[in-house]
């Protein structure tokens, strides 16, 4: 399934972030948040509500590739191979944060925010997200417009909404 962010546009990151909590105390569920181009972001937003220590303990700020490595246990021939904005970065990012956490669902962004920094194959705006449970990982691509600010404010909107429909999907499978 594939988030769409248009379809979610209208919500605030703090309906969003009010949103996930209320999915993951219905689900019984915690989320853990590792992050390197939102720098925080969607730790931030989801620790804005009041009371979400009851299903968020730890984030992860994982900017640089060394600390991907040691906190998350992201292989460095992976970030060789394929690089910090990546599928298989992201994947391992989530994996190793829902691992050391013991959360129930994780999320990871790695991605270019700009202005520079890009590439042909990675342009300005490309953000890769994974989400998960520590064994089985979902990841997407996703093409973000729009200044630095924005397309980490999306990104961090693009992470919640995944988070909130695997929920639901928890508490109420189709």
């Amino acid at each position: 399934m594939a988030v769409t962010l248009t379809a979610w546009q209208a919500f605030s990151l703090e309906a969003l972030a009010e949103r996930l909590g209320r999915a993951c105390l219905a689900a019984n569920a915690s989320v853990t948040a590792a992050e390197s181009c939102t720098g925080g972001g969607v730790s931030s937003a989801i620790t804005d509500i009041a009371g979400s220590s009851a299903y968020f303990e730890t984030g992860y700020v994982t900017y640089a590739n060394g600390a991907k490595q040691r906190l998350l246990g992201v292989r460095e021939t992976t970030l060789a191979e394929y690089g910090a904005v990546s599928a298989e970065t992201v994947d391992e990012m989530v994996a190793g944060a829902c691992r050391d956490s013991g959360a129930t669902l994780g999320v990871a962004i790695s991605g270019v925010a700009g202005p520079g920094g890009g590439s042909v194959d990675k342009p300005v705006g490309t953000v890769w997200f994974a989400w998960g449970d520590g064994q089985t990982q979902v990841t997407e691509c996703h093409q973000l417009p729009g200044t630095r600010g924005e397309v980490r404010r999306d990104a961090v909107r693009v992470a919640l909404i995944g988070l909130i429909e695997r929920l639901e999907k928890m508490i109420s499978p189709a």
